[in-house]
């Protein structure tokens, strides 16, 4: 049984009216996680357009042109609990222009809940969901069979929605999918069991929520700590006092481990590690931590410490799959900030070998740009070289944005590697070509 402290983060993710805010609204009202103040607003909004029942989906659907127009636009994230876990949920959006919103959402999620009409199956943008989940590495998929009360409570339309998304998430490598028939509308399996479907044995939604493993990434594998702040207080009561602060982003770190910084490659030993002000022994992925060495070394923000011998090589030439959010298309030749973990240096977008077309998973060679809700594979070349891990076994040390140095907009999300979990061809490098030289200084 799970831990009560434990959290899981998870998205939902399906086609256009296929009911996701409304499971929303139903998992947070049959768990009791709605105020009475907002189940009332919802009530009187619902009574206001004319509805008998209360519309769930407003519950998070909350801006004005999403009620108005019956569709979710942005991400919605909801935090809530029962006695055994704690959420943190993204409501995301179902319409392919808002594309880029469910990667937002499902960056950062254990799980990932795709919903489908039982009267229309898997459709196109179904697939295009089960994609991206398999695309950012979501290590758990829940298939929702929606509106099962308007198929009857049918067992054999069920199992045939199952069984053709199972074989296309296989196709992409998900390791796992729990397929659940539920009616959002009415309730069924959603938090209690259904009376209309004795034909289904397994668990309700929120049951499934509650007791599916997670965590098996961030505190497997080797360590990951990327120094976000250098400690020096320089007083009397610590005058040589220097530690390093950050968040462990993997895996498990020792006192008296030795450790390798990147991108230097200088070494030395944990000596200490204070967690909250208190001097522990170990420390284990996702705690925020102070670390401190054996030896004075040159170590500042967006330095990365490893276990030795466990590390990336760092590399100033990237080429990984990236999904671009910004209305600008992206374009070779650009130049970019990326962002990778606490470090952020001048980029170039050197070359966009393809295009991925999410409907089939055709790949498009040379497309020459990439448009909003694109996803493609770019190679990129930077100021410095950064260790940057496959995103296929580390997701945090393994992603990156691109920012607009004008502007400071976030343009693309990128994952080193390989699209889809298949065997890695490398640790995510490019060709290693230099840049073409420029006059304002971006030549790497």
């Amino acid at each position: 049984m799970p831990d009560t402290t434990s959290l899981l983060r998870f998205a939902t993710a399906g086609s256009v009216d296929d009911g996701k805010s409304t499971l929303v609204g139903r998992l947070l009202h049959d768990s009791k996680s709605v105020l009475a103040d907002q189940l009332a607003a919802v009530e009187t909004a619902s009574r206001n357009r004319g509805q008998q029942a209360p519309d769930l989906a407003l519950l998070t659907d909350g801006l004005r042109a999403e009620r108005e127009q019956g569709i979710t636009i942005d991400v919605a994230y909801r935090y809530f609990a029962t006695p055994r876990r704690r959420f943190i949920l993204a409501d995301t959006p179902g319409h392919v222009q808002y594309t880029r919103n469910m990667v937002t959402g499902a960056s950062t999620a254990d799980l990932a809940v795709v919903l489908v009409d039982a009267r229309n199956g898997v459709v196109e943008q179904t697939r295009r969901h089960a994609a991206v989940a398999a695309l950012l590495r979501v290590p758990h998929v829940v298939l929702a069979v929606n509106k099962m009360d308007l198929a009857g409570y049918a067992e054999p339309v069920f199992a045939r929605i199952a069984r053709e998304f199972a074989d296309y998430a296989a196709s992409l490598g998900v390791p796992e999918v729990t397929a659940v028939p539920i009616s959002a509308l009415a309730g069924d399996n959603v938090v209690t069991p259904s009376a209309h479907m004795d034909w289904y044995g397994g668990p309700t939604v929120l049951e499934h929520l509650e007791t599916v493993r997670v965590g098996g990434e961030p505190s497997a594998g080797p360590a990951r700590f990327p120094v976000q702040y250098v400690i020096r207080p320089q007083t009397a009561e610590h005058p040589d006092y220097r530690g390093y602060a950050g968040r462990l982003a993997a895996g498990v770190l020792r006192v008296g481990e030795p450790v390798t910084v990147l991108p230097s490659g200088r070494s030395s030993t944990v000596a200490g590690i204070d967690a909250l002000g208190t001097a522990v022994d170990v420390a284990r992925a996702p705690q925020s931590v102070t670390v401190t060495l054996a030896d004075d070394l040159d170590i500042s923000r967006g330095d990365v410490l490893v276990p030795a011998g466990t590390g990336p090589v760092p590399s100033q030439d990237i080429t990984a799959t990236v999904c671009h959010l910004h209305d600008r298309p992206l374009v070779p030749g650009a130049r970019v900030l990326l962002k990778h973990t606490t470090r952020t240096v001048k980029a170039i977008v050197k070359e966009i070998p393809s295009r991925l077309a999410l409907d089939d998973l055709a790949q498009y060679p040379a497309p020459g740009a990439l448009a909003a809700n694109d996803i493609g594979t770019v190679v990129l070349r930077t100021s410095e070289p950064l260790p940057v891990d496959p995103y296929a076994r580390f997701r945090t040390t393994g992603s990156f944005l691109l920012i607009d140095p004008a502007d400071g907009a976030t343009l693309t999300a990128g994952m080193a590697g390989e699209a889809f979990a298949r065997p890695a061809a490398g640790d995510g490098d490019g060709d290693g070509d230099g840049a073409a030289a420029d006059d304002e200084g971006w030549d790497f």
